[in-house]
């Protein structure tokens, strides 16, 4: 599916304007949208709630309000999707890559196609034009499902992050950064080894929280919300502005340092700074906090009506000693599958039984009818608790190990053997 070039103008102009009005009366001193970043705040407003995964956006890297074609993908559930898809993204990109090539030796060809694209540029495009675009072509796969199913489960949690922001004197609306980074999915693990719906990564999450073998707070929604009001606490202390302290949380405080330096202003950082790492998630980080929070603000407009998951209620019990989480589940008659639930920073290697639960963890029940009857919930028997940790087993690397080798030795998983070795995401022994 092409898109005629005033087809494009009136669409954009059409959600520029929905969005400037909705975006008007909310923090905009805190989170202002600069005119250079306009066309890209509209880009990911249209990934978000006009296409789904079963569109692949063909674009330019650069100039976002150049959307070469729409291409057709299956559902990212469906059998071989990854590898069809795969196929069909190169196959879209190998395209214009190549009217792109096209252009830049023969200027004035009358194909078809190539004028087509060749209008998206203007007339005072030359050859290094093209053969600059040629190198920025780039699929974007749309967000339409995947941002509703956010929408549903940031009902269970987004209240109480809002109250932990408030509490620590940041703006709320920096609740909506998880529809960006995670589509608020607590099961979240990305290819570089980020975890939970603010996806942080092993080492920016142990300066926060407890990530280990047999506990990772990461994958608890609230106990990573703590860690994130004070990771963005900490970028706006040093960078001075939303716009930067937020595109921090992707690019790291000190290269925004760097690019504020030499360039002031998130506008001027956003149109002129370029470096080895500050490439296309980086530079789009705020332009898709500022989309995703306009359409979560305003979802019945993008989605119509929506049934919200609820918060879980929960009564915490602190464990003063090392416990085996099966005496645990005895104890206060609760199933396995709740007490997973309700306690996501619990790893496999505590439900297995190869870990105990840690001392000092703060462990989520399911509150009893009668709390102040219950006597389980009041004090947890002594004799419950364990002096110390679970040993782990212990293996010396041999010549020509790797740590997918010794995992399945071990019968293990390598994520598991990664996180309990403090292995780099390249799992190198």
């Amino acid at each position: 599916m092409t898109i005629s070039r005033a087809t494009r103008t009136v669409a954009l102009l059409a959600l520029l304007f929905l969005m400037t009005a909705s975006l008007a009366a909310a923090d905009d001193d805190l989170f202002p949208m600069p005119q250079v970043i306009v066309s890209n705040v509209a880009f990911w407003t249209k990934v978000y709630a006009q296409y789904t995964t079963g569109h692949g956006i063909v674009h330019d890297g650069h100039d976002l309000t150049i959307i070469y074609d729409i291409i057709a993908l299956l559902p990212y559930d469906a059998p071989d999707a990854n590898r069809v898809n795969r196929k069909r993204i190169k196959r879209a990109k190998n395209k214009y890559r190549h009217i792109l090539r096209k252009l830049a030796k023969h200027p004035g060809t009358r194909d078809k196609a190539a004028r087509r694209v060749a209008e998206y540029f203007g007339d005072n495009a030359n050859a290094n034009t093209f053969l600059s675009a040629a190198g920025n072509v780039r699929c974007q796969i749309g967000q339409k499902d995947r941002f509703r199913a956010g929408l549903i489960r940031s009902g269970a949690y987004i209240e109480q992050i809002r109250t932990i922001f408030k509490r620590k004197g940041l703006p709320e609306a920096l609740a909506y950064l998880p529809h960006v980074e995670s589509s608020f999915n607590p099961n979240a693990y990305s290819k570089f080894g980020a975890a939970g719906v603010w996806q942080f990564t092993r080492s920016t999450g142990r300066r926060f929280m407890h990530v280990g073998y047999e506990l990772d707070e990461r994958r608890d929604p609230i106990l990573a919300t703590h860690a994130a009001a004070a990771l963005l606490a900490e970028n706006y202390a040093k960078l001075g502005s939303w716009p930067l302290a937020i595109t921090a949380y992707n690019h790291g405080a000190a290269g925004m340092q760097r690019a504020r330096n030499k360039h002031g202003d998130y506008a001027r950082i956003f149109q002129d700074y370029r470096s080895r790492t500050f490439k296309f998630a980086s530079r789009n980080f705020y332009s898709e906090f500022l989309a995703a929070r306009h359409v979560a603000s305003n979802y019945k407009t993008y989605f119509g009506e929506l049934s919200f998951d609820r918060p879980t209620g929960s009564h915490v019990v602190s464990l003063v000693g090392y416990a085996p989480i099966a005496d645990l589940q005895t104890h206060f008659k609760v199933d396995m599958q709740t007490l997973r639930s309700l306690n996501p920073a619990l790893r496999k290697p505590v439900f297995e039984g190869q870990k105990h639960i840690p001392k000092g963890y703060a462990l989520r029940l399911p509150p009893a009818e009668n709390m102040t009857a219950d006597t389980r919930y009041a004090k947890i028997p002594d004799d419950l608790y364990r002096p110390a940790q679970k040993r782990s087993r212990f293996y010396t690397v041999q010549r020509g190990d790797t740590a997918g080798k010794i995992a399945r030795m071990h019968n293990v998983r390598l994520r598991d053997l990664v996180l309990a070795n403090n292995l780099d995401r390249r799992a190198v022994i």
